[in-house]
Order: C-alpha cells, then structure tokens, then sequence
C-alpha cells in the first residue's frame, strides 16, 4: 500500500473514532437516566432506550487522580451497554464521576494545574476506551464537606477552571461530547460555584430536585416536590416550627423555587435540566394530624422505598393511602396503622415534571435511578407520555 493511501486510512479511522456519529439534536425535552446496578441484575437488553435520549451510568471516581472505575465489573458492564447504541443511534451514553459516596478526589485533584491536567488526560483515555458520548461530574460538593470530604475555599474557582478544562480537551476528540455537571437542589450550594462561568463551558447543569429532605430531618416533608410552597402555606405545622428555629430562609424547597433561583441568576433555560427520584423517602413515629405531612417523626424509616416496589407492594395497601398536596403538586403515603409517611414521586408527578420542562423551555428531566422503575406503565413511561403529548 502506498504511503499516502496508508495516511488516508488512518486519517479516515482517526475521524472515525472522533466524531463517527451524528450531531446530536438536542433540542425539546431531553430525557437523562441515570443508571447504577450491579452484575446480578444488570439487563441492558430490556432498557426502555426509544424513551431516553441519554443513560448516564454511574459511577466513576477520583482514584490516585484519574477517572476510574472503582470496580473492574462497572467497566465490563458500560461496554455491553454501549453495544445497545448500534440499535439506538440517537442515544447518548454518557458516565458520572463521583456521586454522594464518591467525591473525595476531586477536591485536592483540582487544587493544582497538573491535578487537573492528569485527571482531563484520563478522562479522555477513558472516553476512548468505552466509545461513550460525554461525561458528568457529580462533585457533591465544592466548598462544602458532602460525606465527609476534603474540601476548601479555592474549590470555587477550581471546579470553574476543572470543568472548562475538561471541555477543551473533549472537544479535542469531537465537539459533540456532552459536558454536563450535577448540582445540589437547593440555593446554599451554588454560594461555591461560578456560575455564570461553568455554564460557558457545560452543556447542561443537570439539578438534583429531589433529596430536598433529609433523612436526618425531625419533621416530614415532601423530597422531590415540583410545586413551590411558602412559609404561609405550611403555617402552623410542626415542620414550620422547626424551620423558623433553625433559620433557614431558604426553606421549604422545591423543583420551582431552585429554577427560579437559576433563572433570575441568568442562566439559558435550555441548560438547566430538572430531577426526580425514582425512590421515596420515608421516615417512623409520625402521629396521624394532616396525614402526617409536616409532622415531627422518630426517626428515618428502615424499608425499601423503590418506585417499583412503593407501587406494588405499599401504595393503597396494607393500609397505606395515597394522598396528593396540590401546593407541592406531589403525591405521599401515610399509615396510621405504622405511622409511617412516605414521600416519593409517581406517574402523575413525573408527568407534571416533564410538562413544567416543556412550557418553561428547560432542557430536560433526569432521574436518579432506572433501576427503581417499575417494569410496566412506569415513571419512565409516564415522562415519555407527556413528552410526545408537547411533541418533542
């Protein structure tokens, strides 16, 4: 072979291997899964793949400053996953980095230019290993010390300068990858972020509106609630009490508050992509008044909480009773029999969601986890629904 048909060949497969699909078109409502298994159950031939337009599987971390998996299998399972693209050609598969139990790298990876510099490097390694379309950092949180993390005042500026880095060097291999970050659902967090200069060099910033209560909270609340609600609207509660002793002025949360938030901060509607969570959060000890919503509890409850499960097993039975908040425009679960209260989302919420995104001009829904979804006529199926209805 001559020399110029061997440098041909190679250019051509360089090109191949850099940008060999498409450009995505991201426009309406994208739908963002995040995807955390195991080996046991982990079945990537029966993904609802026609309904999402990105899996996000997670996680990799921070380990000895490069993105790795912390598990060989996690690697083994994102190939054969990325096998189900060739019939999905307009699926994105992207991967997290980091992730509530896995963010203590990045704090002192991003302190020093050659910190960051070796991590971008493997990342991009990482991104041609697996054929994968783009990345997400799940840094919880700059600034702040998230499941006991080293943490420090510079990481403000370091994770501006980690995720512009990591944008240039992506699109050394194709423009198109997707750079997308995970932020907090709540005001407090983005006190640590440049906003207005991360999301120059990000896709989306994907906003977990949904751990909005903690587990450690001694009143019951809603966790993933849409609607926004004001002081004025539980006054008189328990729950209200506690807010007002603690003060906190940015409480109660929710999905349209945190949006508003970002909005009146400047930011491009289309980047901002909103959460549910596909479990529920659940808390013991909580006496009957109003259903035991915005009541005080004795402490977290123990069960299993997955959409699936809360659908088949929990809601409307074994005297548990669904109940909706048309304020929070959310759905919850109450015992009077166990006093337990139950918060999570389902079918109707999910669809409230995915309308807000549309009518608001958002870019999109994401949900943590697709594992939790129950098998038919579930909250993936919902989202789905409602896309198509605002035809996107």
């Amino acid at each position: 072979m001559k020399r110029s048909a061997v440098l041909s060949v190679i250019l051509l497969s360089v090109l191949f291997f850099s940008c060999h699909r498409r450009k995505p078109d991201e426009k309406g409502v994208q739908v963002m899964a995040y995807y955390y298994t195991r080996w046991q159950n982990f079945t990537p031939e029966t993904l609802p793949y026609d309904k999402l337009t990105h899996i996000i599987f997670s996680f990799t971390e921070v380990i000895d400053g490069e993105m790795k998996f912390p598990e060989d299998t996690l690697g083994l399972m994102l190939k054969k996953l990325v096998k189900q693209r060739k019939n999905h050609p307009d699926l994105k598969i992207m991967v997290a980095c980091g992730g509530w139990a896995g963010s203590k790298g990045f704090s002192d990876m991003a302190m020093t230019d050659e910190g960051r510099k070796k991590f971008v490097e493997s990342v991009l390694k990482f991104i041609k290993e697996y054929d994968i379309d783009g990345l997400d950092i799940d840094w919880e949180y700059p600034g702040l010390p998230g499941d006991n993390n080293p943490y420090s005042p510079a990481d403000k500026e370091n994770f501006t300068k980690l995720m512009c880095e990591l944008k240039t060097g992506m699109n050394t291999i194709c423009d198109y990858l997707v750079l997308s970050w995970a932020s907090a659902g709540w005001e407090m967090a983005f006190d640590f972020i440049e906003l207005d200069k991360v999301m120059q060099c990000v896709n989306y910033v994907n906003v977990m509106s949904y751990d909005l209560a903690s587990r450690s909270d001694p009143y019951t609340s809603h966790h993933t609630n849409l609607g926004l609600i004001q002081m004025e609207d539980i006054e008189g509660t328990p729950a209200a009490a506690k807010m007002i002793e603690e003060g906190d002025s940015t409480k109660p949360f929710s999905t349209e508050k945190i949006v508003n938030y970002l909005l009146d901060k400047g930011l491009n509607p289309a980047q901002i992509v909103i959460g549910s969570n596909f479990s529920g959060r659940a808390w013991q000890g909580v006496p009957p008044d109003n259903n035991g919503l915005y009541q005080l509890n004795r402490g977290s409850w123990r069960g299993r909480a997955g959409y699936a499960r809360l659908r088949e097993e929990i809601e409307n039975k074994n005297g548990y009773v669904r109940y909706w908040d048309p304020v929070a425009k959310a759905p919850y679960l109450y015992s009077a029999k166990d006093s337990v209260f139950i918060t999570y989302d389902d079918t109707m919420s999910v669809r409230l969601k995915t309308k807000y995104v549309a009518e608001k001009g958002l870019g999109g829904i994401m949900f943590w986890q697709l594992g939790a979804d129950a098998p038919k006529d579930g909250l993936v199926d919902a989202i789905y629904a409602e896309k198509k209805r605002h035809k996107y």
